[in-house]
């Protein structure tokens, strides 16, 4: 049975605008409770929240040569996550005790590296479970100074009791094949997240990138052609932000300048419920009827009967990134892999020989 047939009430969501404490994790996670428990009281099943939230955005990328961006990425990499660490756990012990499911962006560290970084998003249901993992595929533009490549492993689509639920950052939202992924295994609520700004050329000296409008343009779309409704949750920056990232007045120029995102609920005909935010910080709240969507795909089903899955064949390889992959032999004709093993089967496997 799928969650549309099981859902027969509204579900509740929201999508949070809200600015990242940088560099501050333990901020990060205590505004993260306020904004969760505050919407939990509100009726709400699902919160989404920004694109690197925790500990922020790195938006120094775009403002310097990359040889002035070192001690910005040092404390950055030093105020990531790890997804098994006490920030993680202490914010799905909060979304447990307020029994609601949490859509996280957030800065992975990696285990083996201080210096590997993910641009990550963590679904956590209302028991304080991690259900999904995933790592943004391509980190886009100036982001490549900061975030390593992702993988397929956090491509699914997770049956929550109010809908099956999905996501993908930023400019994922608008990959045909990732958000194709997502349609071909039922998604019906999908949360996006965008970071609060995103400088592309000087806005002063040419026309700005509207991130707002790039945001409402790819959320339709991916909302129309898959039928499902979108969470959109993006940062917002404060002057507190702007004097801290910023260490000169060409920098502070530029951001003042640039358009600022905007943070929505959409619905599969491309328009907007509840508010939409981009000058302040607040949650936007709106309830969905997710039995609407079947009556929908009568006219375009994109991962069932219009589509010929005997003309297109598309797969997933969801292998996580190992940096290292040791084999130990058990016999002539035999091996065993141990790369990210705990020490105990590692041993194990070693021992066995």
């Amino acid at each position: 049975m799928t969650s549309s047939t099981k859902q027969n009430n509204p579900v509740r969501v929201a999508a949070a605008h809200v600015s990242s404490e940088f560099f501050d994790p333990a901020g990060g996670v205590k505004k993260a409770i306020k904004y969760l428990t505050e919407a939990a009281e509100a009726g709400v099943e699902l919160i989404v929240f920004p694109e690197s939230f925790i500990p922020g955005f790195p938006i120094w990328n775009a403002l310097s040569s990359p040889i002035k961006g070192h001690e910005n990425f040092v404390k950055f990499a030093a105020s990531s996550l790890r997804v098994d660490g006490p920030e993680i756990k202490a914010i799905a012990s909060a979304a447990a005790q307020q029994k609601i499911a949490v859509s996280l962006g957030f800065s992975e560290v990696a285990s083996y590296s201080a210096g590997c970084l993910w641009n990550s998003m963590i679904l956590i249901n209302a028991q304080g479970i991690i259900v999904n993992h995933h790592r943004k595929l391509v980190p886009t533009f100036y982001e490549k100074l900061t975030w390593n490549r992702g993988d397929g492993a956090g491509l699914s689509v997770v049956d929550m009791p109010f809908g099956r639920v999905g996501g993908l950052i930023c400019g994922e939202n608008g990959n045909p094949l990732s958000r194709y992924a997502l349609m071909a295994q039922g998604e019906e609520i999908h949360c996006a997240n965008y970071p609060p700004i995103w400088p592309f050329k000087d806005p002063r000296d040419s026309e700005p990138y509207d991130l707002a409008d790039a945001i409402r343009v790819r959320a339709a779309a991916h909302c129309f052609e898959a039928k499902v409704f979108s969470v959109v949750s993006a940062g917002f920056i404060t002057d507190e932000n702007i004097a801290l990232l910023c260490d000169d007045d060409e920098a502070r120029a530029i951001l003042e300048a640039s358009p600022r995102s905007a943070s929505m609920i959409v619905t599969p005909n491309g328009t907007t419920l509840g508010d939409t935010l981009s000058d302040r910080e607040g949650l936007v709240i709106a309830d969905l009827d997710i039995s609407s969507l079947v009556e929908l795909k009568q006219h375009h089903d994109m991962a069932g009967y219009y589509n010929r899955h005997d003309v297109f064949h598309v797969s997933i390889n969801r292998c996580r990134q190992k940096p290292l992959h040791d084999l130990v032999s058990h016999g002539a004709n035999s091996s065993v892999p141990i790369a990210n093993t705990t020490l105990e089967e590692s041993l194990d496997l070693i021992n066995y020989t």
